[in-house]
């Protein structure tokens, strides 16, 4: 089974170039985060005509989280246990359209949108160490069974996961409480099964629109996939899909591809 996560940025914006990668890549389950749109609005028609179920949690044009599975999608969920929620001094506290989860292939996966964080001092930093914390506390239930978490954590956990440190607008990803806070999967049974087929530095996910990020090799290496021992045990190996970066209209993040064995034997 092909697994792969994938900010993709707009879906509405993006659905040629997404539907068009599914199918040439032979991808079974695509999970999606910045899918920015309510569910009435997600261009269905298309996945379905692809050969794809399409589970969608979005509130409003911001966030926004779905998995496209041709291999079943069961048990969907649009929040883990104790997921926090966020809203400005004054306003209400909303649980945002940031996690969605589904069984697909005997597999549970977890589409994951990590909050940016802002800046240190902004009241978002808080929410995304608490929603890293509490999904933490909730993957220690699940470490039993295969599960995926993947997505777009926000966080560069080692120094060469990002072209520059003092990238100003990259300071919550790299602080020592959010790469604490990465790190603590894996004391919850997960393995972040990019690292161990991709452990080059500089092996980026993520390149900003602005600057000239993506030709000068300016990224950031923030999507990431994390698998229970169960299904660590089953991976074949972990691409990053940097041609997506290219041509016409792309999202600022490429996809990362986990292949599977479906047997389940240990490799």
């Amino acid at each position: 089974m092909r697994l792969a996560t994938w900010n993709v940025n707009s879906i509405r914006a993006r659905q040629e170039r997404v539907v068009d990668w599914l199918q040439r890549s032979q991808t079974d389950v695509l999970a999606m985060q910045e899918i920015k749109c309510k569910p009435e609005q997600f261009p269905l028609q298309a996945f379905t005509d692809a050969g794809y179920e399409v589970a969608v949690h979005g509130l409003n044009q911001w966030n926004g989280v779905a998995i496209a599975s041709r291999v079943g999608l069961e048990d969907v969920q649009d929040h883990f246990e104790n997921q926090p929620g966020f809203g400005k001094p004054g306003q209400d506290v909303v649980v945002e359209a940031r996690a969605l989860g589904a069984t697909c292939g005997g597999v549970r996966v977890w589409s994951l949108y990590v909050p940016n964080g802002r800046g240190v001092a902004d009241p978002h930093y808080a929410y995304k160490l608490a929603f890293l914390r509490e999904l933490r506390a909730a993957a220690t239930t699940w470490a039993d069974v295969p599960t995926a978490l993947v997505g777009d954590f926000n966080v560069a956990p080692r120094t060469e996961d990002i072209w520059s440190e003092a990238d100003a607008d990259a300071a919550t990803h790299v602080t020592p409480e959010a790469r604490e806070a990465f790190h603590a999967f894996e004391a919850a049974g997960f393995e972040e099964l990019s690292r161990r087929y991709l452990p080059e530095p500089n092996t980026y996910t993520f390149w900003d629109y602005k600057q000239l990020r993506f030709p000068k090799a300016e990224g950031l290496r923030i999507d990431f996939i994390y698998g229970s021992q169960s299904l660590a045990e089953r991976a074949v190996d972990v691409s990053i899909v940097r041609a997506e970066r290219k041509g016409k209209g792309p999202s600022d993040h490429v996809p990362v591809v986990l292949d599977i064995d479906e047997a389940g034997a240990p490799l």
